[in-house]
C-alpha cells in the first residue's frame, strides 16, 4: 500500500579520499554513498532503518552530474560558503559505491581548506539528497526498514567531523513528497515527519580516524564513526533455563551476546536523545546531562517536551521576517545564478560570468527546466520533454522566474546602449499622471526703474505664454511558447527582448526628432521655426562658418515676452543630417595651419558639440539647426511617468498562448516648450 508523506532533505556522512586529490586540477575524489544502513527517527515515534538503494534505476545523478555545489558544512545561505563543484559528468555507480571527482574553488580565502584535504586533515564530507520514493517493509525481531529506491543527491558539503549525534544541521529544507510503498504491514499515520541522521553502525572501511570502540556486525557499513558516550553495561536479568533432561547443570547464559544487546540499547538512547536535542535546536549541554545521568528515552522525551514549552514560552514572535546582513535566500540566490549564466550565453562580453553560475552554464534550457521542477519538488522522472516544458512554464517552480529576469536584463541593456542623440539638448521631466501637463513659458522680469529721492516703487508683472502635453502609452505583447523551451532556443528569449529595447529606443527618437520635422505649431499659433520666432533662416545657406555665424547672431538677439529685453542666448549644439555629419565635425575641429586667414573657424564656433541625426534626412539632406544648453532656456521637454522611467517589461504564463507573454510598455511624451533656443537653416 502507498502513503505520501512529507519529509525534508536528508544528510548523510560520506568520506573523501585525500590521497586522490590531483594539485594541478584541484579535484579530489570522495565517495559520497555506499548504500549503509541508518538508524533514524521521528520527533517522538519508533525509530527505523533508513537504506539507500544504489541500482543505477533508483539514483538520479542528474544535479550531480551536471555540477553541483561543494559546500562548507551545508551553509546555503551565502555565496562564500560554496567553496567548489562536482566535476559535471564525474557521479557515477561503482562496485555498489557512488563516487565522484570535486573540484576546489580558486578563491584565496578557500585555500586553506584546498591545503587541509591534501594533508588529509579534513577528510568527513556529507551529502544532501532527496528521497522520492520508499519501499518499507517489517523484517521479523527488527525495526522497520525504509529502502530509498528513488533518490536525488544534490549537494556535497565538507564538515569537521563525521557523524556527531549531537551535531544538528542549520539548513532549513523545505518539505517534499515522498511515496511509501509498505509491503504487508498496515499504513501509517500520514503526515510531515522530521528525519535525523544517525547511523545505527559505524563505517567498516579503515580510515586514519581513531577506531570506534563499538562494532558492528554489518559489514557494508560505510558511515564515518560516532563518537557517542562509552555504552553503559546495564545489568540484565537472567533466568536459569530448564534443566535437560540428561544433563546435570544450567546452561549458562551468553555474556557475549547480553554484552553487545547492552551496548546496542545504549547506543540508541544517546543517538535518540542528541537527534531529538538537535532537532528542537536545543543547548548541547541540555543533551549531554540527560546522557550522563542515564535517562531512559521516555523520561528523556518528556523533559525534552518540558524544554521545548519553556523555550516558546520565554521566545517573542514578531511577524517581519529578519534576513541577516548579508545572507541570501537560497532561491533568489540560485535563481539570480541561472539567469546569470543564461546571459552570458546570450553575450560573454556584456555580462560576465559569475562565480555562482558557472555550475549553470553548460545547462541547456530543458535540463535548466528539469532542475527548477526538481528543486520545486516536482519529480520529472519519465516525463517527455513536451511535459517538462509544461510544467516547467506553468508550475510553482522559479523557471518563469528566470525567463523574466534574462529578458529584463536583455531588453534593458539594449535599450541603454541604443544611441538616443536627442538626450543633449533636451530636458526631462517626470509626469504624475496621464492627464496634460502645462508648461508656463516665463517671460523676462521687468527692467528696473529709478526711483527718485522720496518716490515709490512701481509694479510690473511678468509675461508668460502656455505650452501643454501630456504621457501616452506605448506597447506590445510577444509569447515565447514551449516549443521555444523544447527546440533550446536561447535567442527566442534573448534576442526578442533585446529587440524591444532597441524598438523602445526608437520609438522615444521618433517622438522627439518628430517635433523637429513636422514643425508644429506652438501655443501662439505660429509653427515652432517661424520667422514671426525669429529662428528661421530667411535664405537657405550651405553650412559654413558664416552661416553659423549669421544663426549664432540671430540667436543673441532674441529678446523676451516684452519684445524688449535682449536674452543673450548662446548655442551650445550643432544639429545636422547624417549627409552632413562629416562636414559639421571638420568645422569644430582644431584648425591645422589653414592657407588662407579666412579659412580660421573662430573659437565660438568651435565650441559647438555636433549632433548627427539620420532622421533629419528623410526630410532634408541640407537643413542643419543650432541649440541651446536646455540649462539657460527651455527647448524640447520630454518625460516619462513617474516609476516607469525608460522600458518596462512585465511577464506572465500564457493563457491564449501556451508558454509565456512577454509586455513591453513605454509612457512617454515630449513637447517644444520655447522656440528661442533653437534656430533653423534650410541649407542648400
Amino acid at each position: 500500500m502507498d502513503t505520501t508523506i512529507e519529509i525534508p532533505a536528508l544528510r548523510r556522512m560520506a568520506e573523501l579520499a585525500p590521497n586522490s586529490a590531483d594539485i594541478e586540477a584541484r579535484t579530489v575524489e570522495v565517495v559520497w554513498s555506499a548504500g549503509a544502513r541508518v538508524r533514524r527517527s521521528t520527533l517522538f515515534g519508533e525509530p527505523y532503518d533508513e537504506e539507500l538503494s544504489l541500482d543505477p534505476d533508483h539514483v538520479r545523478l542528474e544535479r550531480l552530474n551536471a555540477g553541483a555545489p561543494f559546500l562548507k558544512v551545508h551553509e546555503v545561505d551565502t555565496l562564500d560558503a560554496v567553496i567548489g563543484s562536482v566535476v559535471p559528468g564525474s557521479a557515477r555507480l561503482e562496485n555498489g559505491r557512488g563516487i565522484a571527482q570535486v573540484r576546489i574553488s580558486e578563491r584565496a580565502d578557500v585555500e586553506p581548506i584546498w591545503r587541509d584535504i591534501q594533508a588529509g586533515h579534513i577528510r568527513a564530507v556529507s551529502i544532501g539528497y532527496q528521497v522520492h520514493r520508499f519501499e518499507v517493509s517489517k523484517p521479523e525481531a527488527a525495526r522497520e526498514l525504509w529502502r530509498a529506491v528513488d533518490w536525488t543527491p544534490f549537494e556535497v558539503s565538507a564538515v569537521p567531523v563525521g557523524a556527531d549525534p549531537a551535531a544538528g544541521f542549520r539548513a532549513q529544507s523545505p518539505l517534499h513528497d515522498c511515496v511509501l510503498h509498505r509491503r504487508d504491514v498496515p499504513p501509517t499515520q500520514t503526515g510531515a515527519i522530521p528525519m535525523t541522521d544517525k547511523p545505527n553502525a559505524p563505517a567498516a572501511e579503515a580510515t586514519d580516524q581513531p577506531s570506534d570502540p563499538i562494532t558492528t556486525e554489518d559489514p557494508t557499513m560505510t558511515e564515518p564513526k560516532t563518537p557517542v558516550a562509552e555504552p553503559k553495561v546495564v545489568a540484565v536479568e537472567t533466568r536459569a533455563q530448564p534443566k535437560p533432561q540428561k544433563a546435570d547443570a544450567p546452561v549458562a547464559p551468553d555474556t557475549e551476546v547480553v554484552a553487545t544487546r547492552a551496548r546496542e540499547t545504549e547506543r540508541d538512547r544517546v543517538s535518540t536523545i542528541y537527534d531529538l536535542a538537535g532537532r528542537l535546536n536545543l543547548e548541547r549541554g541540555f543533551a549531554d546531562d540527560l546522557v550522563k545521568r542515564g535517562t531512559d528515552i521516555g523520561e528523556a522525551r518528556r523533559l525534552i517536551l518540558d524544554q521545548v514549552a519553556t523555550k516558546s514560552e520565554e521566545t517573542r514572535t514578531f511577524s517581519q521576517v529578519s534576513v541577516p546582513l548579508g545572507g541570501r535566500d537560497e532561491q533568489v540566490t540560485r535563481r539570480d545564478a541561472v539567469a546569470n549564466a543564461l546571459l552570458h550565453r546570450y553575450s560573454p562580453t556584456l555580462f560576465q560570468l559569475e562565480d555562482a553560475a558557472r555550475q549553470y552554464r553548460g545547462m541547456t534550457l530543458m535540463e535548466l527546466a528539469r532542475e527548477s521542477l526538481g528543486n520545486a519538488g516536482v519529480n520529472t522522472r519519465g516525463l517527455s520533454r513536451d511535459e517538462v516544458a509544461t510544467r516547467a512554464l506553468h508550475s510553482t517552480s522559479d523557471f518563469p522566474e528566470i525567463l523574466s529576469a534574462v529578458t529584463n536584463k536583455t531588453l534593458r541593456q539594449a535599450y541603454d546602449a541604443y544611441p538616443r542623440t536627442f538626450m543633449l539638448f533636451c530636458r526631462q521631466v517626470l509626469a504624475t499622471d496621464f492627464k496634460s501637463m502645462h508648461r508656463v513659458q516665463l517671460g523676462e522680469a521687468p527692467q528696473l526703474l529709478e526711483v527718485g529721492e522720496s518716490g515709490e516703487f512701481k509694479r510690473g508683472t511678468l509675461g508668460e505664454s502656455k505650452e501643454s502635453y501630456k504621457v501616452k502609452t506605448y506597447g506590445r505583447v510577444v509569447a515565447i511558447t514551449r516549443q521555444t523551451l523544447i527546440n533550446d532556443d536561447l535567442d527566442a528569449f534573448t534576442r526578442i527582448p533585446a529587440m524591444y529595447g532597441n524598438s523602445i529606443a526608437q520609438l522615444e527618437s521618433d517622438v522627439v526628432w518628430g517635433i523637429i520635422t513636422a514643425n508644429p505649431a506652438m501655443a501662439d499659433g505660429n509653427a515652432l521655426f517661424h520667422n514671426s520666432h525669429k529662428n528661421l533662416a530667411g535664405t537657405g545657406a550651405a553650412l559654413d562658418v558664416g552661416s553659423v555665424g549669421a544663426a549664432r547672431a540671430a540667436m543673441a538677439k532674441q529678446t523676451g515676452l516684452d519684445k524688449k529685453t535682449v536674452l543673450n542666448v548662446r548655442p551650445a549644439y550643432l544639429i545636422v543630417p547624417a549627409s552632413l555629419e562629416l562636414r559639421a565635425e571638420q568645422m569644430v575641429a582644431q584648425n591645422l595651419v589653414p592657407a588662407a586667414t579666412s579659412n580660421v573657424v573662430p573659437q565660438s564656433i568651435r565650441t559647438l558639440s555636433p549632433i548627427s541625426e539620420p532622421r533629419l534626412d528623410a526630410v532634408s539632406e541640407t537643413a542643419w539647426y543650432l541649440a541651446a544648453n536646455p540649462n539657460q532656456i527651455d527647448t524640447i521637454e520630454y518625460a516619462y511617468l513617474e516609476g516607469q522611467q525608460g522600458a518596462y517589461i512585465e511577464t506572465r504564463n500564457g493563457f491564449d498562448v501556451d508558454g509565456v507573454e512577454i509586455k513591453c510598455r513605454l509612457d512617454f511624451g515630449a513637447k517644444a516648450i520655447d522656440w528661442r533656443g533653437l534656430y533653423k537653416n534650410p541649407g542648400a
